[in-house]
């Protein structure tokens, strides 16, 4: 079996791996030339995926698996061909950007052979691989679905950093244009992946048919899409627990032991390249949807609402120095995208701040092509905003800031007795101290 992955990527390239393990025969396509020198020199192109290492120095020198910016060297031969390539959401109107998926597409539409399985594992509005794509591939190929290549949706649905162990755990979802490209598109992900068992599922653990690309399409969103609802819900929750004196997390804890309740965890923002991103790809279909609408609002404005807060207790903001811990979206992870460093940066400078910022993951120089100053322990600062949960932050203290008069913890990960003496605003926690916080306001 011939396996083509177009864009190797956090997702692709992991996923063109565990082709190549199971069997197929994979050729990668990327229009990054040092991501495809890397991946033909079995090298690790980014860091943090488990086991990702480990099986590049196996596949790429048996020949299993190689890397090429060249769509005719992948699509010809290529029985199934995978697309993961990055979907935009344009920043000003918030509507998909399909720049690159465009361009992807055209390319393998060039190149594209009868008999072909094309799938795209990409997350897409409802109706896209139906409405766009697949007639977009007939013009281009002269081919026609049904006949001469079949059209398949199957959302990925893994995490980076543990993509591999996601692939066994989670369903493959699929939903295909036609009967035979349910056959097909089944027949592949079987080959290609091994599922653990899961008991806790109605049914069991495998490759389940949604029966349309659109049922599909619209499971990976409305999987995400809850979670960012159930993120501003606690986010709710947080903020008005904070001004009332209330620990917002003894009360989710205390609300989940019930087996009907499932409140997610608050935070000062919600970053990466999903959760803030498919509730926006779901409204570009669903203009109507309030609730969604709603809590995608909430979210973003919680990094601006700590900032209020933080000038509130110590006063205009104008000249203090302050520091924003975590570039990064999440913990243990290099990644930017929508990370709430941006929003929260971009307040405190607009209340004239001078801001720098701090990530375990990013050198001074990488902080700096940002356009943000490095801070390192032991530098002098007024105010500190907790944005990342890495763990390094857990033992920071105020030892190591000096003239540190405010800490902003924006997820919960500081401890009382390493800021003795220092006023914390713990988003969601009532109960930290921030009433004798030094303030400039007579």
């Amino acid at each position: 079996m011939n396996t083509a992955v177009v864009a190797l990527g956090k997702i692709g390239l992991p996923l063109a791996v565990q082709f190549a393990e199971a069997g197929s025969q994979v050729v990668g396509v990327d229009v990054n030339p040092r991501q495809v020198e890397a991946i033909n020199a079995a090298r690790e192109p980014f860091p943090g995926e488990a086991h990702l290492a480990e099986k590049l120095a196996e596949l790429v020198p048996s020949g299993r698996l190689r890397a090429t910016t060249d769509y005719a060297e992948a699509i010809p031969q290529a029985d199934t061909v995978v697309l993961v390539v990055p979907l935009f959401v344009d920043e000003e109107t918030s509507e998909p950007d399909f720049g690159w998926m465009d361009d992807a597409t055209r390319s393998l539409a060039r190149h594209l052979t009868p008999g072909t399985t094309v799938i795209y594992e990409t997350t897409l509005p409802v109706g896209t691989l139906r409405g766009r794509f697949t007639p977009m591939i007939e013009e281009i190929s002269g081919l026609t679905q049904g006949e001469d290549f079949f059209m398949v949706f199957s959302p990925e649905r893994v995490l980076t950093g543990r993509v591999f162990a996601d692939l066994r755990k989670y369903p493959k979802l699929i939903g295909a244009i036609d009967d035979e490209g349910t056959r097909r598109a089944r027949e592949f992900y079987e080959s290609m992946l091994t599922f653990d068992e899961r008991p806790d599922l109605a049914r069991p653990n495998g490759v389940w048919d949604l029966g349309s690309p659109e049922a599909a399409e619209l499971a990976k969103l409305a999987e995400t899409t809850y979670r960012d609802v159930n993120i501003a819900l606690a986010n709710e929750f947080a903020l008005f627990a904070q001004d009332n004196g209330i620990d917002v997390y003894k009360v989710i804890e205390a609300s989940n032991s019930q087996p009907y309740s499932h409140i997610h965890q608050p935070g000062i923002a919600v970053g990466g390249h999903c959760i803030p991103v498919y509730p926006r790809l779901y409204l570009s279909t669903d203009p109507h949807a309030e609730t969604v609408r709603t809590a995608r609002a909430l979210n973003a404005s919680v990094p601006a609402r700590l900032v209020q807060r933080a000038e509130e207790l110590l006063g205009s903001l104008a000249g203090l120095r302050a520091v924003v811990l975590g570039a990064s979206y999440r913990a243990g992870v290099k990644e930017t995208a929508f990370s709430g460093v941006f929003p929260v940066v971009a307040e405190l400078q607009r209340r004239g701040a001078q801001v720098s910022v701090q990530d375990p993951f990013y050198s001074d120089e990488e902080l700096s092509s940002f356009g943000w100053a490095a801070w390192h322990r032991g530098e002098d600062a007024d105010l500190v905003i907790v944005q990342t949960n890495h763990p390094e932050y857990r033992e920071l203290a105020a030892g190591d800031v000096p003239g540190v008069r405010l800490v902003v913890d924006g997820r919960d990960i500081t401890t009382a007795e390493n800021w003795q003496g220092v006023p914390r605003l713990v988003l969601g926690d009532g109960s930290a101290s921030t009433h004798d916080a030094p303030s400039d306001r007579g």
